[in-house]
């Protein structure tokens, strides 16, 4: 799948990049959606889901400690696009690098490019569950929570 135009997103925090991936496997604590199963090790399988009976269902499909997660979507349902399918085989990327006790992440919804049709509204919001509650979290133990764009 193609990477260069999917969506794709960088923070820097004072935090080791062990303890970066420990963090992002603690869905609840920074993307406000309800979590179910477990996403600690390669091959964990949970479901995410948002309003109504919308559902992300995800595999850990890569883990590489201290560097790298992937997580591929292996089924969805987003009930308010007319490809409530969009999302199903997508990877989310969280690539990390630390460097004298600072690590960047580099974000990549692998598949997430502009010529979906969730994408402005992803966009948006990957930039702000990122950006700032995912970079709260990480600097400051507590993720920051907006209501859901749908």
């Amino acid at each position: 799948m193609e990477t260069k135009n999917s969506f794709n997103s960088s923070i820097s925090a004072k935090i080791s990049a062990n303890e970066a991936i420990e963090k992002i496997s603690k869905i609840p604590e920074w993307w406000g959606v309800t979590f179910s199963g477990n996403s600690e090790k390669q091959n964990d399988k949970f479901v995410v889901r948002m309003t109504g009976d919308s559902y992300f269902n995800f595999t850990v499909a890569e883990l590489i400690p201290g560097k790298k997660v992937v997580w591929l979507v292996t089924d969805c349902n987003m009930p308010w696009y007319s490809d409530k399918k969009e999302w199903t085989n997508t990877k989310l990327i969280f690539d990390l690098a630390e460097n004298n006790g600072e690590t960047t992440l580099n974000f990549i919804h692998e598949g997430l490019t502009p010529e979906v049709e969730c994408y402005k509204d992803c966009e948006t919001g990957w930039t702000h569950w990122i950006k700032t509650s995912l970079f709260s979290y990480l600097v400051a133990g507590k993720g920051v929570f907006r209501e859901p764009t749908k």
